[in-house]
């Protein structure tokens, strides 16, 4: 970041530091206060790129965040908007793409903190041990975890996600049997590799140009228990659950203290999501129909 666009920002919040807090504590009390879903792709100390945040600085992160914040899951962020109920300003710890590194220090770390994380993870990456096509495009070929190492994470109370087969851009999406491909068989194909159920869901890029419709119908036509968008939002009393909005755990602590300090600027700014998509999945789906739960808070587990 530049640095005086830091110090300004620096300013910024020292300036609404209070204000903010008073907000926070009053929306608290009315049981509305937000919810921020953090997502992280590598942490590590070597061959850093804009997707890498050291360890030192996720320790930084995470340390802020269990001072000043309740620390939840995926269920139960979808459980506080379900029910209407959210006494605690909370945050929730996600990971996207499956970097092996993050079984050396991340994973292990939440782990021992006990700190509810999901981990979403390419499917095809994981099975072929292929490097991502943005890293090979950095010119650094870094490690994707393994099945072993997802089992492990799992076994440490880690919940893993899918994140596609390929790591796709469904705005280029032109058919259903890609959809299919991407998410159905791709969640079946993980549930395989790991032996165990998948519930959450994250869309590669998650703006709103590929958080379309049919992306959605098909998540949930397949017993997907959430979608997570990556675009920069709040989770409010009074979203739909369904859609789980996800805040960058950006390198940069003062850009991270300002999301989580609850900007109301940035409920302003939100961007509506696209409502109109001539691929959404119907009686023709080239998928078998699927009973799915419901969504109420009772039916999501803790």
């Amino acid at each position: 970041m530049n640095p005086i666009r830091s110090l300004a920002l620096n300013a910024r919040y020292l300036a609404q530091r209070a204000s903010r807090q008073n907000r926070l504590n009053e929306l608290a009390s009315q049981n509305q206060a937000p919810i921020s879903v953090l997502f992280y792709h590598r942490v590590a100390d070597q061959f850093p790129n804009p997707w890498t945040i050291s360890t030192d600085k996720f320790q930084q992160h995470i340390e802020y965040c269990e001072e000043n914040f309740e620390m939840i899951s995926l269920a139960e962020v979808q459980n506080r908007l379900e029910s209407g109920c959210s006494p605690r300003p909370a945050v929730s710890i996600t990971f996207d793409d499956g970097y092996a590194e993050n079984s050396e220090f991340a994973l292990p770390y939440l782990i021992e903190k006990r700190i509810p994380c999901t981990y979403f993870v390419t499917t095809e990456h994981i099975r072929r041990n292929l490097p991502f096509h943005h890293d090979v495009q950095f010119g650094r070929l870094l490690d994707v975890n393994t099945p072993a190492q997802l089992k492990d994470a799992i076994a440490g109370g880690i919940e893993i996600g899918i994140h596609t087969a390929n790591h796709i851009d469904f705005s280029q999406v032109t058919d259903i049997k890609t959809l299919q491909t991407e998410i159905v068989d791709a969640k079946a194909d993980l549930e395989d590799m790991i032996d165990h159920s998948v519930s959450y869901f994250a869309v590669p890029f998650g703006m709103p140009q590929q958080m379309r419709p049919a992306v959605f119908e098909t998540a949930r036509q397949c017993g997907i228990r959430g979608v997570c968008s990556a675009f920069g939002a709040y989770n409010q009393v009074g979203n739909d659950a369904f859609h789980i909005r996800r805040i960058h755990g950006d390198p940069q602590f003062a850009r991270l203290r300002n999301w989580l300090s609850y900007d109301e600027r940035k409920c302003l700014s939100e961007p509506a999501l696209p409502l109109d998509d001539i691929l959404t999945p119907g009686p023709s789906a080239v998928f078998a129909p699927v009973s799915f739960p419901s969504f109420s808070s009772q039916a999501i587990p803790t």
